[in-house]
């Protein structure tokens, strides 16, 4: 009898540390790799981060070949126009939704056009489907992010 509380004890005790290990990677929460859509190469490294149980995201290196560390978002509006690319908010106010992240706003730095947004990610958590839409979320634009690191 005592073998069999035992065993389940053990059970118990590493199903609670799995679920535990599993919960820490299912935020979008780290490093993340963006990858241009027209070169099919890396182009930033994201770092999404909570603030105020929110989600935000700010570019800490372009990885592009042309990139200059000086480069600048000359095609934004407002208090965004001519800041420096490496630290730009690109995402913020985004809110958890069951497994979906939504209720922020994403910026394209390339255009300067902020867009509606919606993160999800995969059942591994290493991958990030970040869409970007104006409207509903029919009429937008899909990008994969893959995770750097964690944090």
């Amino acid at each position: 009898m005592n073998k069999k509380f035992l065993i389940f004890y053990i059970v118990c005790f590493l199903t609670f540390f799995s679920y535990l290990a599993h919960s820490e990677t299912t935020s979008p929460v780290g490093l993340w790799k963006t990858i241009d859509d027209t070169t099919g190469k890396p182009s930033s490294l994201i770092r999404i981060s909570e603030k105020n149980g929110e989600l935000i995201a700010v570019i800490v290196k372009d990885l592009l070949p042309t990139a200059a560390s000086d480069n600048v978002c000359d095609k934004c509006e407002g208090n965004l126009k001519d800041k420096p690319i490496i630290g730009l908010t690109i995402m913020d106010g985004m809110k958890q939704n069951g497994d979906n992240y939504e209720g922020g706003h994403i910026l394209d730095p390339e255009t300067g056009e902020i867009y509606r947004c919606k993160l999800k990610l995969d059942a591994t958590s290493n991958k990030l489907e970040v869409r970007g839409f104006i409207g509903v979320s029919l009429l937008g634009r899909t990008q994969i992010w893959t995770r750097e690191e964690l944090n």
